[in-house]
């Protein structure tokens, strides 16, 4: 249940497609490796560049180019490397690993699944000395949450409030990857777990974590129980106040509710994550 940023993912049968990739598989002699792909914010395609796997991945939204800024900032540590970069155009290092983190909830194993993400989250948010790149502010990126908690009221009214009580003191600043969770965080085989597809974000640490609760799927993601582990399991992983932790996930799933609702889907499972997280706020603060 991931954010609506990748949620749409499909392949493509356009024609408009060669025309699409072919500029880059010439300016950086690419030999198409796959079937290309589209989502709703970029179009990729499975390439070899030098001899080994690469993807080559064209941004079709504003949001997808500061996230491939991003990934050339963070030079391969934490996420996968950035081989070329032009204009929409990002050329980076292919994950071909059989694990899943997806997979490996499914199995049994979220615990590890879960603290597989935080140590991926602690390499992308450490400080480094070049400059970083432009950032959306993660106030930006709640924009949409007002205007829906004022026409449905509920459970988003309620994560609109913890939103904006959180964006208004910010703790802990840092670069954020903006949609971490178990399908963005890939195996990338000797080179380890790594992350792809942020959305280039700038805000509190706590953020980067909430999608966690979310995904990776609702089934898991409602399980009995689930969520209070989990939050125990990130909370020490990542260290994190627990309690700022659930507000956090209350806020992002409101967030991801609305945009659901915005696309005409059924937000049923982020609005009963968000509930859940309010009532485990509740037993930790005694209210």
């Amino acid at each position: 249940m991931p954010s609506h940023a990748g949620r749409s993912t499909r392949p493509s049968n356009s024609l408009s497609d060669p025309e699409t990739f072919e500029p880059y598989l010439s300016r950086w002699a690419l030999a198409p490796d796959g079937d290309p792909i589209v989502t709703e914010r970029s179009r990729l395609l499975a390439v070899r560049w030098n001899g080994q796997p690469a993807m080559l991945k064209i941004a079709v939204e504003p949001e997808e180019r500061f996230g491939a800024h991003l990934m050339a900032w963070w030079e391969g540590n934490g996420a996968a490397r950035v081989y070329a970069r032009d204009d929409d155009a990002l050329l980076m290092e292919r994950a071909e690993g059989t694990g899943s983190l997806a997979r490996m909830v499914r199995d049994g194993k979220d615990d590890e699944a879960s603290r597989i993400i935080c140590a991926v989250a602690s390499r992308l948010h450490e400080p480094r000395q070049q400059p970083a790149p432009e950032l959306i502010p993660l106030t930006r990126r709640f924009a949409e949450l007002s205007p829906m908690a004022a026409a449905h009221g509920g459970v988003l009214r309620l994560a609109e409030k913890t939103a904006r009580k959180l964006l208004a003191a910010p703790q802990d600043i840092t670069v954020l990857h903006g949609d971490l969770h178990h399908g963005n965080v890939l195996d990338f085989r000797s080179r380890g777990w790594l992350a792809i597809d942020p959305k280039g974000l700038i805000g509190e640490r706590g953020y980067d974590f909430a999608n966690i609760f979310c995904n990776p799927d609702p089934v898991a993601a409602l399980s009995s129980g689930r969520l209070a582990r989990q939050a125990s399991v990130v909370a020490e992983a990542a260290k994190l106040d627990r309690t700022r932790l659930l507000k956090w996930i209350v806020a992002h799933a409101g967030l991801s509710a609305a945009w659901f609702i915005g696309e005409g889907e059924d937000a049923t499972p982020q609005l009963t994550v968000a509930e859940i997280a309010m009532n485990e706020v509740a037993k930790s603060t005694g209210n």
